[in-house]
């Protein structure tokens, strides 16, 4: 059975797929761009990166696929049909984020913009602990968490009938539970968003033993 938080997260993507970011969205793809730009830093050219919570595959995984082997991931079928259609360079997978299977270490990235911050809080440490696994050492996790705790569910968009769940921990919660997944956290960016915002979190997977 599909926890309702979810079933109300995939149904307000479903129905609201288009509204969120239409076909013809523009390129100026604003921070986005920037956040891939960060990776393609410090990754080699067909590198192979998981973009979880991909949504259409605008923008993150169809700026991925200019640099790298990219895999998404997202619970909507709406999403996906449309992410294939959108994207056709990357591969997609219909599947919850908490549940989709990759072989261990052997991912060089995994990625989440926007996505994790709708998955049910208690399984925001095991989520990170999978990725971990699912890393080669040295491989990076980029991903937008919350900034403060706060969970509930919201009207979404003016859809009739649409709703979206949002459950997300504060910023230290967060950086506490990557860092006990395994990961050394690099960096932290507070991302502004109307009158509060979200943080942008840079981690690695450490090489060898510490």
């Amino acid at each position: 059975m599909i926890p309702k938080q979810k079933e109300i997260v995939r149904t307000g993507y479903d129905l609201g797929s288009y509204a969120y970011r239409p076909d013809d969205a523009s390129d100026d793809y604003g921070p986005y761009a920037e956040w891939v730009d960060l990776l393609s830093s410090l990754l080699p050219t067909g590198a192979t990166v998981v973009d979880l919570g991909c949504g259409c595959g605008l923008p993150s995984t169809k700026l991925l696929t200019r640099h790298f082997d990219v895999t998404g991931v997202d619970f909507s079928p709406v999403q996906i049909e449309r992410a294939q259609r959108l994207v056709p360079q990357a591969r997609f997978i219909c599947d919850d984020m908490s549940e989709v299977v990759f072989e261990d270490e052997s991912l060089d990235a995994v990625i989440s913009f926007y996505a994790i911050i709708h998955v049910p809080i208690d399984e925001h440490p095991a989520l990170f602990q999978r990725i971990a696994r699912w890393l080669k050492p040295g491989g990076y996790l980029l991903a937008i968490v919350g900034y403060e705790a706060w969970s509930g569910v919201e009207a979404y968009r003016g859809i009739e009938g649409a709703e979206m769940a949002w459950s997300h921990a504060d910023e230290a919660t967060n950086v506490a539970w990557i860092e006990e997944a395994g990961f050394d956290v690099l960096d932290v960016r507070f991302v502004p968003e109307d009158d509060s915002g979200h943080c942008l979190v840079l981690a690695r997977r450490p090489v060898g033993d510490r």
